[in-house]
């Protein structure tokens, strides 16, 4: 048991010394840079890559979901979104109704 409290606090340790150098880089990082917005760009790319794969080619339960319904519901997320004065939890909160009661009417 005594070993086992030694391997935690190493464990906090070696975390809290992550954390205390990003706070020394952090300073040195000019939000507006090139490499900054070049991050942010793959950051956003990364993320539409991975919702267009969740539905052209989903995986498990969201698989049985035709893709007419599935692009349905992220076009009404999209309008919801616009509509609603660029709300996300409206985008979010429409896209997953919509295909939740499409799923449950058609499948």
């Amino acid at each position: 048991m005594d070993r086992l409290w030694w391997i935690v606090l190493g464990c906090g340790a070696a975390t809290f010394l992550w954390r205390g150098l990003g706070v020394v880089v952090v300073r040195r990082i000019d939000p507006q840079g090139a490499v900054f917005r070049w991050i942010t760009c793959v950051s956003y790319a990364m993320v539409a890559g991975l919702i267009f794969r969740m539905i052209v080619l989903p995986e498990s339960d969201l698989a049985s979901v035709p893709l007419a319904q599935r692009i349905a519901a992220v076009a009404l997320a999209f309008a919801a979104y616009f509509l609603l004065g660029r709300r996300l939890v409206a985008g979010v909160l429409a896209g997953s109704l919509t295909l939740s009661a499409l799923a449950y009417w058609f499948t």
